[in-house]
C-alpha cells in the first residue's frame, strides 16, 4: 500500500521526523518497505507565467516565449510544446538548472543557448522532464493561483514521502490511510482526527429497488440515487495528485473519488450508470453459463461459487471484485447509483484468482471491511459528486442481512506476561488496548474486549496478547539468555551431511536448481508412472495442479528453459522432496496421514561433457558419463547396475541402481517420444537416487600397509554373448581363493565378426585381469596357480566360460 505522508498527517501528526515515523511503524507491525520523495532531486525550477508566445521566425513547430519568473524581466525561451500559450503557469528550468537524469543516467543542466538562431534563456519543463509522471505531450500545466516565480517543488509539495507498506493479511484494518493514522494515534499517543461525513440532505424520492437473495454472500447492501451529474467534469488537481501519490491514475471525476475515499477510509465502493439498469438490482450467486464483460475489458464466465449483482436483464457486476462493462459510466451518463457494501470476506476470497487478475477492491473485500460505515462513506461519495460533479441526491437505501458476531475475547494478564516474555501489568494491558480503540472490562486479572466492527483479525487471546506487545514496543523486550540446556547434534560419521552431496556434485560438474514442489499433472502419469498423483486444492496456477512424486520433470523442465535461451550444455542437479501416497504414515510433527515424503538427488547432463575443445570430438554426454557421476556419488560404496524399465527412459538405455541388494534409484537416457514432445535436440541423460542411499557412507577402518608385492594374471574366457559383466565378475569374487584374490575387472571384450576355430558367432572373448596378495608374506607361483584354476572353475561352473586358447 502507498501513500504519501503529507495525507496521513492530516488525521495524525505526531512530533516524529520521517524516518522516525516509518520506524515507529514497522516496530509496530507495520512494515514500511520503501520510503522515497513525490519526485527526484533537481534545482531551480520556478513557477513562470507565460506573457507572450509568437511562431518562431524559422522553425513551424516551435514557439518564443516571454515568460515572467518573477526577475522582474521577463525571460526569452524557446519552446516546442503544443500547449505553450498566453497565460498559463509552467514549470520554467532557469539557466544552472540541473534536472532529473535521463535515460543515460547523467543529470541533464540547462544551459544558456540558441535554437535556430534564436536565444534560449532557460527551458519550460513536461511533467516527463521532471520525472513527476510519463507524459510527455505537453508543458505541465500549473495551478493558476500558483505564485510566480515561487520553487516549483514547494508549489506541488514534491519534497513529500511516499510510504509503501508491505501489509500482513490481518492488517486489513491499516488498508487506508486514515487505518494507518489510527494506528500512529496508538502507537504515540498523537491525537486522531476523527471525520465528519455530514448528511445530504435528498431532493428527490426515487430509489432504486434491490433484493439481496445471497445474505451469505453479502451482509449489508446500501445505496442512493443521485440524478443530473456532470460527468465531464475535471477532477481538481488536489484529487488527482493524491490518487497519483497513491499509484493511482485519475480516470474520470466519478471514477476518481470511487478510488479516492477507498484510498482515504479503506471503502471500496461502486458507481453504476443508472439509466443503463434494467429494472432492479438483485445480489446473489452466479448460474452456471453466466457470463459478464468487465471493466478490464475481459469476459469471464461465472458459476454458483461467484457472487454477482444482476439486474434483470443480465449479470452487471463481480460482487466485492470488480464493476461491468455494460453499466459503466461515460461522458454521457447523467443519473448515477452509488453503492457500497458489506461482502462476506470467505464469499470473496479466491475468486479473483479464478480470473488471474486482483482489484483493490477484491483485496480489501477478501480481508474484511468495516460493516458499520457504509451509510456514512456513501454521505461522503455523495459530498464529493456534488461539489465536483454537481447532481441531486435522492434518499438513502440501506439493507441489512446479517453482520459479523462481535464475540467477546479475553485476555489473561499473567498469560499475556508469559507469552511475551516479560512482565506486563493489567493497568498496562488496558492502557494498550484502549489506546486501539478496544475498551475493555477487567475482573481477577482477565480483560474482555469486544473488537470493533473494523477488526476482523481478533479473534482469540493470543490476537490481544499481540496487540499488547506491539504498543508497548517489541524494542522494549528483554533480552533473555535460553534457560534450557542446549545439545548440539552431531552427525552421525556414517552419514554425510547433504551439503557435502551438493558440493559433490557441484565438484562433478552439476549446478544445483530448486524447482516448486508441484507440477503438471501428465507429468506425473507421462514421467513417473503415477496414475494417482496427490492434487491441490487450491493450486496457485493451474499448470501447478498435484504434488511431484519424481524430481526428472523439474529437470527437463529447466533444460527446456536453457535451451530456448542457446545454451548448448546443461548439467544440473536438484535435491529435493517427492510426494507418495502410503497408507501406512501417521500424522506426526514431521508427517502427514497418508503421504510419505522421501528425499531425493536427481541429476541431467546434456550436451558435450568437457564443452567444446579441439581435442575432443564426440557427440555427447552418453550413459556412461551419468554412470561414472552415479558411482561416484555413491563411493566408497559400489553401485551395481541392472537393466530395467522406467516412464521417462529409452527401454534399452536405462537401469536400475542397487547398492548393498537394496534398489537406491534409476539412471538412463530420455525416452524418444518424451524428445520429441519435449522439442529436444539430443537426448539427455538422467539419474535418481534417494537421498538417504546417498549421504550413507563406510566408516573408514586401518588397514596396515601391504609389505609384500601383489601378483596379478590375466585369464581370457569365452562365454555366451547373454552373459552380463556382472555375472561374470560376481563368478570370480565367489571363488575359493583362500583369501588370495583382492580384486579384478574387466579390461577387455572381443567379439568376432565370423566364426572361427575357437569362438563361435554367439560368443566373445573377455578378458580379466586378478589382483592376489598376502599379508604376512610373498606367494608362491603353486598358490598362484591354485587360485587362479579355482576362479576358472567357478566361472566355468556358474556362467558356463572356458579358458581361452
Amino acid at each position: 500500500m502507498q501513500f504519501p505522508e503529507s495525507w496521513l498527517r492530516e488525521f495524525c501528526n505526531p512530533p516524529l521526523s520521517t524516518q522516525q515515523l516509518a520506524d515507529t511503524l514497522t516496530m509496530g507491525g507495520l512494515e514500511v518497505e520503501d520510503l522515497r520523495p513525490v519526485a527526484p532531486p533537481f534545482t531551480k525550477v520556478f513557477v513562470g507565467e507565460i506573457k507572450e508566445a509568437v511562431k518562431h521566425p524559422d522553425a513551424d513547430k516551435l514557439r518564443v516565449c516571454q515568460v515572467d519568473v518573477g526577475q522582474g524581466a521577463l525571460l526569452n525561451i524557446v519552446c516546442g510544446a503544443p500547449n505553450a500559450r498566453v497565460g498559463i503557469k509552467v514549470p520554467t528550468a532557469l539557466v544552472g538548472a540541473e534536472l532529473p537524469p535521463g535515460d543515460d543516467g547523467k543529470p541533464f543542466h540547462i544551459k544558456l543557448g540558441k535554437l535556430r538562431g534564436v536565444e534560449s534563456q532557460g527551458m519550460l519543463c513536461s511533467a516527463r522532464e521532471l520525472q513527476l509522471s510519463d507524459d510527455h505531450g505537453g508543458l505541465l500545466e500549473l495551478p493558476a493561483d500558483a505564485a510566480v516565480g515561487a520553487d516549483v517543488r514547494e508549489t506541488l509539495a514534491l519534497d513529500d514521502t511516499l510510504f509503501t507498506l508491505k501489509l500482513t493479511p490481518n492488517l486489513a484494518h491499516a488498508l487506508s490511510v486514515y487505518g494507518v493514522a489510527r494506528e500512529i494515534s496508538a502507537l504515540t499517543g498523537s491525537p486522531l482526527m476523527q471525520p465528519r461525513f455530514e448528511a445530504v440532505q435528498p431532493a428527490h424520492d426515487a430509489k432504486l429497488k434491490v433484493t439481496v437473495s445471497a445474505p451469505d454472500l453479502c451482509g449489508r447492501f446500501s445505496g442512493r440515487i443521485v440524478r443530473n451529474v456532470n460527468p465531464k467534469a475535471k477532477s481538481p488537481q488536489w484529487l488527482v495528485d493524491r490518487l497519483a501519490r497513491c499509484g493511482q491514475r485519475s480516470v474520470t471525476a466519478l471514477v476518481d473519488i470511487s478510488n479516492y475515499v477507498m484510498f482515504e477510509f479503506g471503502r471500496p465502493s461502486h458507481i453504476f450508470d443508472y439509466d443503463k439498469i434494467h429494472g432492479a438490482l438483485d445480489v446473489r450467486w452466479g448460474r452456471p453459463g453466466e457470463s459478464l464483460k468487465l471493466l478490464n475489458g475481459n469476459t469471464v464466465t461465472v458459476d454458483g461459487n461467484v457472487g454477482v449483482i444482476a439486474d434483470d436483464a443480465q449479470v452487471e457486476s463481480l460482487a466485492g471484485i470488480m464493476g461491468g462493462d455494460a453499466t459503466a459510466v461515460s461522458d454521457d451518463t447523467k443519473n448515477v447509483y452509488v453503492e457500497a457494501a458489506f461482502w462476506w470476506p470467505k464469499a470473496i476470497q479466491g475468486r479473483s484468482r479464478r480470473y488471474n487478475f486482483s482489484t483493490d477492491a477484491g483485496h480489501r473485500f477478501e480481508r474484511g471491511v468495516d460493516p458499520s460505515l457504509t451509510l456514512e462513506h456513501i454521505e461522503h461519495i455523495t459530498r464529493l459528486i456534488i461539489d465536483i460533479c454537481g447532481g441531486e441526491a435522492g434518499p438513502m437505501d440501506d439493507q441489512v442481512t446479517s453482520l459479523p458476531e462481535r464475540t467477546p475475547v479475553t485476555l489473561r494478564v499473567s498469560r499475556a506476561a508469559k507469552v511475551i516474555g516479560m512482565h506486563v501489568t493489567e493497568a498496562q494491558c488496558k492502557d494498550a488496548l484502549d489506546r486501539l480503540d478496544l475498551p475493555s472490562t477487567s475482573k481477577d486479572g482477565v480483560l474482555t474486549v469486544t473488537p470493533p466492527p473494523y477488526r476482523f483479525d481478533i479473534t482469540i487471546e493470543e490476537d490481544l496478547i499481540e496487540e499488547v506487545a506491539r504498543v508497548i514496543g517489541y524494542e522494549k523486550l528483554p533480552t533473555t539468555a535460553p534457560l534450557a540446556p542446549i545439545t548440539a547434534r552431531m552427525q552421525p560419521e556414517a552419514r554425510r551431511s547433504r551439503f557435502a552431496v551438493r558440493r559433490l556434485l557441484a565438484a562433478l560438474g552439476f549446478q544445483e536448481t530448486i524447482n516448486f514442489s508441484f507440477v503438471e499433472a501428465h507429468w506425473e502419469s507421462e514421467l513417473a508412472g503415477n496414475s494417482d498423483p496427490i492434487k491441490l486444492l487450491n493450486p496457485i496456477a493451474s499448470q501447478m495442479s498435484v504434488m511431484r512424486s519424481s524430481l526428472l520433470g523439474s529437470l527437463l523442465q529447466v533444460l527446456k528453459f536453457n535451451l530456448d535461451r542457446k545454451a548448448d550444455r546443461v548439467r544440473v542437479f536438484e535435491v529435493g522432496r517427492v510426494f507418495h501416497r502410503d497408507a501406512s504414515v501417521i500424522t506426526t510433527d514431521i508427517t502427514v496421514k497418508g503421504i510419505r515424503q522421501p528425499i531425493r538427488v536427481a541429476g541431467l547432463a546434456y550436451g558435450d561433457p568437457d564443452g567444446l575443445q579441439w581435442a575432443s570430438r564426440r557427440p555427447g554426454v552418453d550413459f556412461y558419463d551419468i554412470k561414472g557421476d552415479v558411482e561416484a556419488l555413491l563411493s566408497p560404496l559400489k553401485a551395481q547396475f541392472k537393466a530395467s524399465a522406467h516412464p521417462a527412459m529409452h527401454p534399452g538405455r536405462c537401469a536400475s541402481v542397487w547398492v548393498d541388494g537394496t534398489e537406491v534409484g534409476v539412471v538412463g537416457e530420455l525416452h524418444p517420444r518424451w524428445r520429441q514432445k519435449w522439442e529436444l535436440p539430443h537426448a539427455p541423460v538422467l539419474f535418481e537416487l534417494d537421498l538417504d542411499a546417498v549421504t550413507a557412507r563406510q566408516v573408514a577402518s586401518f588397514e596396515p600397509v601391504p609389505k609384500f608385492q601383489p601378483a596379478q594374471r590375466d585369464i581370457a574366457l569365452i562365454v555366451k554373448d547373454h552373459v552380463t559383466h556382472d555375472a561374470i565378475l560376481a563368478a570370480v569374487h565367489r571363488a575359493s581363493t583362500g583369501g588370495l584374490l583382492q580384486d579384478a575387472f574387466l579390461f577387455d571384450v572381443y567379439k568376432p565378426k565370423q566364426a572361427s576355430a575357437g569362438l563361435g558367432l554367439d560368443e566373445k572373448s573377455v578378458a580379466v585381469r586378478l589382483t592376489l596378495s598376502r599379508a604376512d608374506a610373498t606367494l608362491t607361483d603353486e598358490q598362484i596357480d591354485a587360485a587362479v584354476k579355482s576362479v576358472v572353475d567357478n566361472v566355468a561352473g556358474h556362467v558356463g566360460a572356458r579358458m581361452r586358447g
